[in-house]
C-alpha cells in the first residue's frame, strides 16, 4: 500500500553505501498539525534506497514537500531474539506547491478505497437523496 505525507523538508542526510551493490539515504520531513488549538509537531524520518537516492537532491531544507511512501518490515533473529525494522521508503518527492491540507493519506489504488461520491450540483428544494 502506498501513502503520502505533505510537510516541510528539515534534514537531509548523505547517502550510505550499504553493501557492494545496496545504498540507503535518509531525510526528515517535519508534520505540524492544530489539535484543539495547540500546535503538534512531528518529525517523519523517510528512506530512499537505489536509484532513488538523489529524489532529495532538488530540495532546499525548509521547502514544503509531497513524499509518497510504502511501509516496508524486516524481521531477523539476533542472540535468539526476534527483532523488526520498520521503514518508509520514499519513491517519489514532490514540491508541494498549492496543496492543501497535509497529512498522512493512502493514495488511490488497488488498496486504497474509492474518494467520496461528490454530486456535480445540489439540489435545490433541499432534498439531498439523489433519487
Amino acid at each position: 500500500m502506498a501513502y503520502e505525507l505533505i510537510g516541510k523538508l528539515v534534514a537531509k542526510y548523505d547517502t550510505v553505501q550499504r553493501t557492494e551493490t545496496f545504498k540507503t539515504r535518509e531525510f526528515v520531513v517535519e508534520k505540524t498539525d492544530d489539535i484543539g488549538g495547540r500546535v503538534i509537531s512531528n518529525y517523519i524520518k523517510f528512506q530512499c534506497v537505489q536509484d532513488r537516492t538523489s529524489l532529495p537532491d532538488r530540495f532546499n531544507l525548509g521547502d514544503d514537500v509531497k513524499v509518497s511512501f510504502n511501509l516496508k518490515g524486516t524481521k531477523w533473529m539476533r542472540d535468539g531474539r526476534e527483532n523488526y525494522i520498520t521503514n518508509l521508503d520514499a519513491w517519489r518527492l514532490e514540491p508541494a506547491g498549492s496543496l492543501q491540507g497535509g497529512g498522512f493519506a493512502p493514495q488511490q489504488g488497488v488498496d486504497a478505497p474509492p474518494p467520496p461520491f461528490v454530486p456535480d450540483t445540489v439540489p435545490s428544494d433541499g432534498d439531498d437523496l439523489p433519487f
